[in-house]
């Protein structure tokens, strides 16, 4: 078996396994991971995440451009903001998720940091996640938004969207984004009453425990 071969198994495993646990729903949701020559595999577009076909994944060069394979989501250029900006990510997954997606409806939630740090595990995963304002879907000023947020945020949050998250590797991007929609629904679920966050020394501690950015 080839990396790539490897690669494509991976992609189609955990889209299954987003869809079954009920993390994306009908085609919504892309995933995507950096390969050794600058290029990359995603999910294509009408394609639901629960019915991949490894020889199907849209093949892209280093560029965007589409190789081999069917036609990749008109979303790939979340993917593509990303990985121009981070040169340490290795997929990126993005989800329509029901919890962070109401979370990114919200009216007042802080834009440059929409969750509290609730959990050690949230501020692992994910850290800071800004707001990107709303864009239609497949409007490259949402690109150019994720972009300039991209160098310094690893997960952002897209206004009435849903989330987009960049890992090291695919698992990770993909631990990376549950943990996120799981702190939504912790968020959601105590909305309104008194918490008790994580103070800034815990989460210095933690940053510094874990060499976090």
């Amino acid at each position: 078996m080839t990396e790539e071969t490897r690669i494509r198994d991976e992609i189609c495993k955990v889209g299954a396994s987003l869809f079954d646990r009920g993390l994306t729903a009908g085609s919504s949701g892309n995933i995507s991971v950096r390969l050794d020559d600058g290029g990359w595999l995603m999910t294509p577009t009408n394609m639901s995440l629960g019915a991949l076909d490894p020889a199907r994944l849209s093949r892209l060069d280093a560029t965007g451009r589409l190789i081999s394979g069917d036609q990749p989501t008109k979303e790939a250029f979340l993917h593509l903001s990303m990985y121009g900006e981070r040169k340490d990510a290795a997929a990126v997954v993005h989800l329509h998720s029901s919890h962070a997606t109401a979370v990114s409806i919200l009216r007042d939630v802080d834009p440059n940091d929409v969750l509290p740090a609730l959990t050690a595990y949230y501020v692992m995963r994910v850290g800071r996640l800004p707001l990107v304002p709303y864009f239609a879907p497949g409007d490259l000023d949402l690109a150019h938004a994720v972009r300039a947020l991209a160098s310094k945020h690893h997960a952002v949050l897209l206004a009435n969207h849903g989330p987009v998250v960049a890992g090291t590797s695919l698992a990770n991007a993909q631990y990376a984004t549950e943990e996120l929609e799981e702190t939504a629904k912790l968020f959601l679920m105590l909305h309104n009453q008194a918490l008790r966050l994580l103070t800034p020394e815990q989460i210095a501690d933690l940053r510094r425990r874990f060499n976090l950015s």
